[in-house]
């Protein structure tokens, strides 16, 4: 006969399943529910998931820059048309400066309100209608990320900003088609619309492991470049350097009071007329100083500029002379010559080729 631990042995591998097998099914199923199949959407949002539709109003405001007026006044009919079609109101404000959007009592999504918040942030942030309505979407998402306090450099800023977008905007394409999704840098904010995948995913590396089914569910670390932050700039050094001066354990010299100085001059002792006349005396000095510069000044107006050297040509050599005699004797026979004419050798050699033909 079979003992108890053979007989439970058998069904254990009989029948039943052991707890070891139980917990690795157990975690297949999880892992099945946890993933999304490929192009699984979730069901649209309808009336009938919420016909008593909601109880409070709710609204949002947000500004825009005076720069972009001119545009939103342009392109604000399209949007209350298309926020009236989820049964929202939108309201612009040119005095204020504002924009704001606010539930009716038709309104049935709960979610629509945060959606036509977004709506208007991106519009002020100089996103065109035809990307920021994309918003209203239920598979794409937004973020707007502040980036002018990351730098506290001005000009730094302004460089890796330029930096993010390439040269004629090369680097800001090529994040865009990486990741699926509208990026628009303006002023210190870059605001982003798209996917939410793509919003999250700005690496070549990670789209082409995505596509390997093998390596979706594994840890991509391995695979991604690991870069260390190394601060080459030099340090720049101060024009002005602050020498410390060596401890003494004496406190400084007191300075001289104006009666010390009087005392060391000797001008303590003098009558009060005595020093007015002194007094008097560098005034009428530092005067006659002043006038005798501005006077200098003044001749100077009068002084005669040096005159240059006046420089003689050089004779010219004998054999730099031209030989008029040669010239002469060129141009007459130039003028016998007839233009066109052949020379006197070419046309005795053309009437003797002549005479032996016609022998």
């Amino acid at each position: 006969m079979a003992t108890p631990k053979e007989a439970e042995s058998g069904e254990g591998a009989a029948g039943g399943r052991t707890p070891k097998a139980k917990k690795a099914s157990k975690a297949v199923d999880d892992s099945e529910l946890l993933t999304v199949p490929d192009g699984w959407k979730e069901p649209a949002f309808a009336r009938e998931d919420n016909p008593r539709g909601l109880l409070e109003e709710s609204s949002f405001a947000t500004l825009f820059p005076k720069y972009r007026e001119a545009y939103l006044k342009e392109c604000w009919p399209l949007v209350q048309k298309t926020l009236t079609e989820h049964h929202i109101n939108a309201a612009l404000d040119l005095i204020e400066g504002s924009m704001t959007v606010s539930t009716t009592k038709k309104t049935f999504d709960p979610y629509i309100i945060i959606r036509a918040r977004d709506l208007i942030k991106l519009l002020a942030r100089s996103v065109p209608f035809e990307q920021a309505v994309r918003i209203l979407e239920d598979d794409v998402a937004c973020d707007i990320i502040k980036i002018g306090s990351l730098v506290r450099n001005r000009e730094r800023f302004i460089k890796r900003r330029q930096r993010l977008i390439g040269p004629n905007g090369s680097t800001l394409k090529a994040l865009e088609l990486l990741t699926s999704c509208y990026i628009m840098v303006q002023g210190n904010t870059v605001s982003a619309l798209g996917p939410f995948n793509g919003l999250k995913e700005t690496l070549m590396i990670k789209r082409e492991l995505s596509k390997d089914p093998e390596l979706r569910l594994q840890n991509w670390e391995r695979f991604l470049p690991k870069f260390k932050h190394k601060n080459l700039n030099k340090r720049k050094e101060p024009q002005k350097k602050n020498v410390k001066k060596e401890y003494t354990p004496f406190p400084p010299p007191q300075p001289e009071s104006q009666i010390d100085k009087e005392l060391a001059s000797g001008e303590y002792f003098l009558k009060e007329s005595q020093k007015k006349r002194k007094r008097v005396e560098e005034i009428k000095a530092k005067q006659a100083e002043a006038i005798s510069r501005r006077q200098e000044e003044r001749n100077k107006a009068f002084i005669p500029p040096k005159e240059k050297t006046v420089v003689k040509p050089k004779k010219a050599s004998a054999e730099t002379k031209i030989d008029i005699q040669a010239i002469k004797e060129k141009v007459k026979k130039a003028k016998k010559k007839k233009l066109g004419a052949l020379p006197e050798e070419e046309v005795k050699l053309k009437i003797a080729a002549d005479a032996k033909k016609k022998k």
